[in-house]
């Protein structure tokens, strides 16, 4: 795969908000970091995990509705054992967040009784970190008084902003941080399947060749059941991605394959959870 300058990603204004978040910590009680629930460890961001290692930590597992429920479960339980809460959310519909308000009950419960014993009701403050286009926004908005700024394309939020919550906190919105270089290819397609990376930084064609690959050995089925052609018939997933274009008549002139067209399809199609609940990133 020659993608080594393509996944090089880190773009000025990513290095600043390395340099406020570090300033910011000492503001806050804790840090809630908000991964995608298909990629869990590829969407961690390890500058994140450094900076914020002092700090109490709540995982949200958001987007669990696009990701397989068994692993998303297995992922809960595996944090739990490295004695962090992590629950799994759905920003969009508002799953989960109950228990999202529990976890921070129980993350900040020695704070919050200091603040008994001392007679003061002041907020929990909490800062809400993760990589692009994982749903940071969508989740304050399902909490939060006031909303933010949502776009259903990666690096929109570009600086520190609070926003008062429900259950008495007050968030801290951070524009999405990626790290300097994916070492390893595998990441960076993951991250490009979900969006996390800008389209116009990746080959589409690639990306869905990629994904093809991917879901051809982990969920097989649901590419049978989205496209009804069987990856067993075709040799490479360059194939399967014309004959799922031709089966769908995308077409130019002279009856050749649009396969830019079909990409985006295929992309759009698994991020939109259409094609089945899947997860790529196994413990």
């Amino acid at each position: 795969m020659s993608t080594e300058k393509q996944i090089q990603w880190y773009p000025g204004h990513m290095a600043k908000t390395k340099r406020l978040m570090k300033e910011s910590l000492p503001l806050v009680d804790a840090v809630c970091e908000i991964l995608d629930a298909r990629i869990p460890i590829s969407c961690r961001n390890p500058d994140l995990s450094e900076l914020a290692a002092n700090k109490p930590r709540i995982i949200l597992l958001n987007k669990s509705d696009l990701a397989d429920p068994a692993v998303t479960a297995q992922f809960v339980d595996s944090f739990k054992k490295q004695g962090i809460t992590a629950v799994e959310i759905n920003a969009k519909t508002k799953a989960g967040i109950n228990r999202f308000f529990e976890a921070v009950d129980k993350v900040l419960a020695q704070k919050i009784e200091q603040n008994r014993k001392k007679g003061v009701n002041k907020s929990l403050k909490l800062m809400v970190a993760g990589i692009p286009n994982v749903g940071k926004s969508t989740f304050i908005n399902a909490v939060a008084d006031k909303k933010a700024k949502v776009e259903d394309r990666p690096g929109v939020t570009r600086e520190n902003r609070w926003f008062a919550a429900k259950h008495n906190l007050m968030l801290m919105d951070t524009p999405g941080v990626l790290w300097p270089k994916f070492d390893d290819e595998s990441t960076a397609r993951k991250l490009a399947f979900t969006g996390a990376v800008k389209d116009t930084v990746l080959d589409t064609e690639e990306i869905a060749y990629y994904l093809i690959k991917e879901l051809i050995q982990t969920y097989p089925q649901n590419l049978f059941e989205r496209y009804k052609i069987n990856p067993q018939d075709y040799a490479e997933p360059y194939d399967y991605l014309c004959a799922i274009g031709k089966k769908r008549g995308m077409l130019v002139s002279g009856g050749e394959i649009d396969t830019v067209r079909t990409s985006n399809m295929i992309l759009d199609e698994f991020r939109g959870g259409v094609i089945g609940r899947i997860s790529l990133d196994r413990i």
